[in-house]
């Protein structure tokens, strides 16, 4: 580890910190459903096409049919472009129909914005698929995530009312006044800087040896932007963030990260205006930063101590853990890009997370395993956290003997049944399909190490489907029926089995009274709340994913310390 490595990591945190504000203000006029300027005729032609009244309130029930059957309608439509790409136009490289089973995996993946890919999108997909399909989702499946926390949040600000707001006008006005405009920026940002965006499929160069190679291209800048901003991760080509042309300079790759992270952050200052008390967002972003800075630290350090092994052989390892990483970026950003991206749910990648040191890879699969809380993606981190801080307030109850409270709201058994809910389904889907993929042929089958690391490269898959991020381990060979087929499984329940007992939530607290705070109440914007958040989250984590993590990544390294090589 050096100073210039921790001044840059200190440099992100810091640029996230600041941005918190000026994107939550922008994000509570949303909220709010202010006009916009320029754009509204458009909002409202939209409203009139669809038949859409956006004064109008849902109930939560309402709320959670709505957004079920739009994003179902999604992956129909997904399903049906990829199913048929090979009549579609936009097809300069003439691809055939993908597979149904990894079609039905790719529909799911991109409409729950996990964005996991069983294919190389330069060898699969046309220019239509990767634009109509891919891209499009993109934006909706990010909507659809601030949506649903934009519901939460009415629910812990309004009183006495059944309505949580309109999902058509939430998903409207996030797409088109934040997603859409910002996209267009970073667009024209990347391809400054040397993204390329074009129809053409590729172009024949001459390499400085005289050999001949034939570079794949396409509409790839406008698909980074909203992959990156809406936290979706699925990338243009089969390398992802590491291709030179989705990532070509250090600065995209720090404008990149800096994206991932923009609206998550700013959501926690939203929740804390509509509230009112910025306060308590600016301790939910403190105990995501907190968590962040651990995950950095431990990750930076496993990868900065290089190979235990090449040490043991009497060769200096100063550079550390160079394998898998580009050296274009270093150690320092490979392991920074690492923990945003599985700490936001993004899952786009500049390095092979499979060539981290096992301690290395530990930490972007714990990030997982907690859920969509550390920043997360966009909408579903604030909503995650929020479920972990309806825990961490009914334990602070029972600790001063009365109802506990949160943000004036009295929260009472059927808010903590659903937390719990919402909160155990990533272990059943994670846990569950791992186990299931360990002990069949065909789970076996598609494993490329045997051992503790073999078991790491299954059990990553399906925390990256479950969480919704969609990175890949490395190694696993998923492109096939029975992958194909269960990621889709967990992808699905790590979605909607968080989203639906959340919207319960919020319209159980839309309908209580407001409760002022009294002399009992714990309070929860100082450092003693982010302390019991932080144990909460780390406790629940750490009780239900430790056994499957020291099978995987726990044996892996003592195995590496003792000197076994897989």
């Amino acid at each position: 580890m050096t100073v210039q490595g921790w001044m840059f990591i200190i440099l992100f945190i810091a640029l996230i910190a600041a941005i918190a504000r000026p994107m939550g203000a922008f994000l509570f006029a949303l909220y709010d459903g202010r006009p916009m300027p320029l754009l509204g005729p458009v909002e409202r032609g939209f409203y009139r096409i669809g038949g859409v009244d956006p004064a109008r309130d849902q109930s939560w029930r309402g709320y959670a049919i709505a957004l079920l059957l739009f994003n179902l309608f999604g992956v129909a439509l997904l399903y049906a472009v990829l199913r048929l790409q090979g009549v579609l136009p936009f097809n300069p490289q003439g691809f055939g129909a993908v597979s149904s089973d990894l079609a039905f995996n790719t529909a799911i993946s991109f409409v729950t914005n996990t964005n996991w890919q069983s294919y190389g999108g330069e060898t699969t997909l046309s220019h239509f698929s990767q634009m109509f399909a891919l891209t499009v989702q993109n934006f909706l499946s990010a909507g659809t995530g601030i949506a649903v926390a934009f519901a939460l949040i009415r629910g812990f600000a309004r009183r006495d009312t059944k309505g949580i707001g309109n999902f058509w006008a939430d998903m409207t006005r996030a797409t088109l006044y934040l997603l859409l405009p910002l996209s267009i920026i970073l667009t024209i940002v990347y391809i400054a800087l040397g993204v390329p965006q074009t129809f053409a499929a590729s172009v024949d160069a001459t390499t400085l040896e005289g050999a001949k190679q034939t570079l794949a291209l396409g509409p790839v800048a406008s698909q980074l932007a909203i992959k990156m901003l809406g936290t979706n991760g699925g990338g243009f080509f089969n390398v992802n963030s590491a291709h030179p042309f989705e990532n070509p300079t250090a600065l995209t790759n720090f404008i990149q990260m800096l994206s991932i992270f923009a609206i998550g952050a700013g959501l926690t200052w939203t929740f804390g205006k509509a509230v009112g008390n910025t306060r308590q967002g600016w301790a939910i972003l403190g105990t995501m930063l907190l968590l962040f800075t651990v995950g950095v630290a431990i990750t930076y350090w496993a990868e900065a101590g290089g190979n235990p092994l090449i040490t043991h052989l009497g060769v200096s390892d100063t550079l550390g853990n160079m394998e898998g990483k580009d050296v274009r970026f270093g150690i320092v950003a490979s392991t920074l890009f690492a923990v945003v991206t599985t700490a936001a749910s993004c899952g786009a990648v500049i390095a092979m997370h499979d060539s981290f040191m096992p301690l290395g890879s530990l930490m972007p699969l714990f990030n997982m395993h907690l859920g969509e809380l550390i920043i997360g993606g966009v909408g579903a981190g604030l909503y995650g956290m929020l479920l972990y801080c309806l825990l961490a307030v009914f334990v602070a109850g029972l600790m001063v003997g009365r109802t506990p409270e949160y943000v004036g709201k009295k929260i009472e058994a059927r808010e903590v049944k659903l937390a719990v809910l919402a909160i155990a389904s990533l272990p059943l889907a994670i846990l569950g399909l791992t186990a299931l993929a360990s002990v069949t042929d065909a789970g076996l089958a598609g494993r490329l190490n045997m051992g503790p690391h073999g078991f790491t490269e299954i059990l990553y898959a399906f925390t990256s489907a479950a969480a919704n991020n969609g990175s890949a381990f490395g190694g696993l060979t998923a492109n096939t029926p029975f992958y194909n087929g269960l990621l889709a499984l967990g992808m699905f329940i790590g979605r909607f089995f968080v989203i639906i007992p959340v919207l319960a939530i919020a319209g159980s607290l839309a309908a209580k009274r407001h409760t002022p705070e009294g002399a009992g109440s714990f309070p929860t914007t100082g450092a003693l709340w982010i302390g019991l958040l932080t144990a909460i989250i780390l406790i629940v984590g750490g009780l239900t994913f430790l056994p499957a993590l020291a099978l995987g990544p726990g044996a892996d390294q003592a195995a590496l310390m003792a000197g076994f090589v897989q």
